[in-house]
């Protein structure tokens, strides 16, 4: 199992210059995980989508939708006390921190490509590649 930050989500559904690495990444480790956070997080970036013209309403639906299908059963709470701890000791956010604490509490990797997690959290999170 891994931790997949909404980023990786959208490169996976967003045709884009990383999609082809995260189907690359979904290939080899189907096991996704997530905080309940993405869920809002992806939602803005389909937002995004559709006020610049690039999705209709029925087509960012039908996206989040089947990311939800994908992360059923695969998305957990994390508690305020463990995100705030590593707020703490880092530059990121408290949304960055809830994908680190994940990570921590099932001892899975977070696979991102957000250079202040991967700087802030080098044993926990790993860059998406391609192999």
């Amino acid at each position: 199992m891994i931790v997949v930050d909404t980023n990786v989500l959208a490169y996976l559904y967003l045709p884009g210059e990383y999609t082809a690495v995260a189907e690359a990444l979904m290939e080899r480790d189907p096991d996704w995980a997530a905080p309940i956070l993405w869920r809002s997080e992806f939602r803005n970036v389909l937002a995004g989508y559709m006020r610049r013209g690039n999705l209709t309403f029925e087509q960012a639906y039908a996206l989040q939708s089947e990311a939800e299908d994908l992360l059923n059963g695969a998305e957990y709470e994390v508690d305020s006390h463990s995100v705030l701890e590593l707020v703490c000791n880092s530059e990121c956010s408290a949304y960055d921190c809830e994908f680190v604490a994940l990570a921590k509490k099932l001892a899975a990797k977070l696979v991102t490509m957000d250079g202040k997690v991967l700087r802030s959290f080098p044993g926990i999170a790993v860059a998406l590649s391609a192999g």
